[in-house]
């Protein structure tokens, strides 16, 4: 994929989820590795539903600015899921509500932050953690990602919103999707009874899917 269809897919694929809205006003911000090793970013107070392609902000392989606008302050936590995850090839936060609503229930594992009610979710995030509340753009949250090892595609960023690493833009979003969607149900099925997947369906996912689980 060239740099240019690049720009587009990132731009077509955010407005996607603005339009449904999966994030809203200015939040949420978006990255992807470009073929030379550097990064298409979202640029700092731009809203998903009206990114310009010839705008985003574009960083070299050694992580400077080049050209473009200002990227997002939250380049600390995209770049920290790039330099553990060598199969990180897209980054993408969002502030979407069922998931924050979730994020602030008392009972949530912070360990496996999305209940196995589907197995898309399993098959496409692993295991979801759940990281404390940060003020936004702060530095500590990449601190945070990196203390994770590489070992999670996804975290939670409690009364905030979802971030996370796919192999390519389009992997990232459906993945962060799906979290929504998931956590939308937890949402949903809250106070009622019901039957979540067995701890057997949920190795056998892991296993046959080879979903990381550590």
């Amino acid at each position: 994929m060239t740099k240019t269809q690049l720009r587009e897919q990132i731009c077509l694929l955010a407005k996607s989820m603005f339009d449904r809205g999966l994030t809203g006003g200015s939040t949420g911000n978006i990255s992807a590795r470009t073929d030379d090793g550097g990064l298409l970013v979202s640029p700092t107070g731009t809203s998903f539903g009206r990114l310009d392609p010839a705008r985003l902000s574009r960083f070299d392989a050694a992580g400077q600015l080049i050209d473009g606008d200002q990227p997002t302050k939250e380049m600390p936590l995209h770049s920290a899921f790039y330099d553990t995850r060598a199969t990180a090839g897209a980054v993408v936060h969002l502030h979407s509500c069922h998931s924050v609503a979730w994020s602030m229930m008392p009972d949530v594992d912070e360990d496996n932050f999305l209940p196995p009610l589907t197995p898309y979710a399993i098959m496409k995030l692993g295991k979801v953690k759940l990281l404390p509340f940060f003020m936004p753009g702060d530095p500590a949250m990449g601190d945070a990602v990196r203390g994770l090892a590489g070992k999670r595609s996804a975290v939670m960023l409690a009364n905030h919103g979802p971030v996370v690493a796919g192999k390519d833009i389009e992997a990232a979003c459906n993945a962060i999707e799906e979290l929504e969607d998931t956590a939308r149900l937890a949402m949903l099925m809250r106070g009622y009874d019901a039957k979540a997947l067995s701890p057997e369906q949920v190795q056998n996912l892991v296993t046959k899917f080879e979903v990381e689980w550590d």
